[in-house]
């Protein structure tokens, strides 16, 4: 039993959205390729196509979340850097006398940079590009991977001498397959939780700034019991009598 080394293109699936066009679709779950298992060669050429499927789609779906991303953060960052030149020039140009009142519109200026920066730390616009590119560059390095792995397989059954069954040279195929669907599974999984807890993380130090989440974010005081279902309660400790201090020789 071989893996029929590099997958054949006539054979390639169709890709969901009808190829590169302008529908995307969020990255929920596939159906999973069923089929005879009459000629096993087939079916795990056709498992092998569907997994690089679904990487190339992943991947494709972070490099055109970034694109909108890298836009914002450049338009607010470019922003944030001409609010504040304008507003270091315009003071001085009212100090001369070219443009009198050009003070007051250099703290408009000051305030815009502030509402650029803080603008994009809230929503995560830069954030959320670097992790888009750095999730897409991680499953690209996970897919070749997966294409030198497979080839192996394919060298070992051709090449060199049969280890085992066919039975467990398809079961060692389908092993490679499914620890690149779990790492993919798990780096999709990361990038949603780091976003989540960075979203968590400035919502409660922006709430904490206006002064309406300091009962969130108090911390616990240092002598505070534990408040539990089996917290132990602390007994008080026992008064000693004073004693007076020695007298010394008279």
């Amino acid at each position: 039993m071989q893996p029929e080394g590099p997958p054949r293109e006539s054979r390639r699936p169709q890709r969901e959205s009808g190829g590169r066009g302008p529908v995307r679709r969020d990255l929920a779950g596939r159906v999973f390729p069923l089929g005879d298992w009459g000629e096993p060669a087939d079916r795990l050429d056709a498992l092998y196509l569907w997994t690089e499927e679904g990487a190339l789609r992943a991947a494709d779906w972070y490099l055109h979340d970034r694109v909108a991303k890298r836009r914002g953060a450049r338009a607010l960052r470019l922003g944030a850097a001409a609010a504040v030149t304008a507003g270091g020039a315009l003071p001085l140009l009212d100090l001369a006398g070219v443009w009198e009142g050009g003070a007051s519109w250099g703290c408009l200026s000051l305030l815009l940079a502030a509402v650029c920066v803080g603008g994009d730390r809230y929503f995560g616009v830069t954030a959320g590009w670097m992790r888009d590119l750095a999730t897409a560059q991680a499953i690209h390095r996970r897919l070749e991977a997966l294409q030198f792995d497979w080839a192996t397989e394919s060298v070992r059954e051709v090449l060199g001498p049969a280890e085992g069954t066919a039975g467990e040279a398809a079961e060692r195929c389908l092993g490679v397959l499914r620890r690149f669907n779990e790492d993919l599974g798990e780096l999709v999984r990361a990038e949603t939780a780091d976003w989540m807890a960075e979203f968590r993380a400035d919502s409660l130090r922006f709430a904490a700034g206006d002064g309406g989440g300091s009962a969130a974010v108090a911390p616990r005081p240092e002598g505070a019991a534990p408040s539990g279902r089996f917290a132990v309660p602390r007994a008080p400790r026992p008064n000693m009598p004073r004693q007076r201090p020695p007298e010394g020789p008279r």
